[in-house]
């Protein structure tokens, strides 16, 4: 099954293509977003395969949407969905999957679904290596791209956290407890209810009396007890060892 995200700033056309979508037995769960922004946070939340994109829309197009998912370790098929052809180069050059023009007719959309799964198939079968994870973050109203692998560690804030990186931190609208369960296979490990690390840039353990903590990037980051069992067992096989 397919999982698509249709993104327009127009609400009749967003419902009126995830309606046909529905009929198609390929198709999975089916997001939806009204804006670039939305489109990119939908991302984050929600594992998808593909997107149906409006080129036309303010701050954020389709175009920039599908610059910024190129990028991604593995990006989703993208199909743009307009009213003109004048993109129609501007759209193939992003590779994308199918270019679509309203109004959609459902035989023509079928036609792009069975691409978007040929194009899955595809990858599964070259075992396509994975690109590092980039995030989208947002700093003083501007759209930034950064790695997953270049966060050092998390910070609970609320509802949000804040991503550590050597240079700089970042605030997204995120739960620890979501990127904890997202990104525990790509070697991030929570130590305290406010914390989550990457165990490759741990860079030392310490062991006090009742207290005990890890060096992350320079700061000296607290392990909580209920955490000091799992934490020690991860980094058992490591070459990170405890100090004082």
């Amino acid at each position: 099954m397919v999982n698509v995200l249709v993104v327009d700033d127009e609400l009749p056309a967003v419902e009126a293509l995830a309606y046909l979508l529905g009929r198609d037995g390929r198709i999975g769960s089916i997001y939806r977003a009204g804006s670039g922004a939305e489109a990119l946070r939908a991302l984050q939340s929600h594992e998808i395969d593909a997107l149906f994109l409006d080129i036309h829309m303010p701050s954020l197009s389709g175009l920039d949407i599908a610059q910024v998912i190129s990028r991604f370790s593995r990006p989703p098929a993208v199909v743009f969905v307009t009213a003109d052809e004048d993109k129609a180069v501007q759209a193939f050059e992003l590779a994308a999957v199918d270019y679509l023009l309203k109004p959609v007719r459902a035989e023509r959309l079928a036609e792009s679904v069975r691409r978007i799964c040929e194009l899955i198939q595809d990858r599964a079968d070259s075992g396509e290596t994975a690109k590092p994870e980039v995030i989208s973050v947002d700093q003083g109203g501007v759209t930034r791209m950064i790695r997953r692998d270049d966060i050092r560690y998390v910070q609970a804030q609320g509802d949000y956290a804040r991503l550590h990186t050597a240079e700089s931190s970042y605030l997204v609208r995120v739960p620890l407890n979501d990127l904890e369960r997202q990104w525990a296979q790509a070697g991030y490990l929570r130590i305290h209810r406010s914390y989550l690390v990457s165990m490759d840039h741990i860079e030392q353990v310490r062991l006090g009396a009742g207290r005990a903590s890890v060096m992350v990037n320079g700061a000296e980051l607290p392990v909580s007890r209920r955490h000091l069992p799992g934490v020690r067992d991860k980094l058992e096989a490591t070459r990170v060892r405890p100090g004082r």
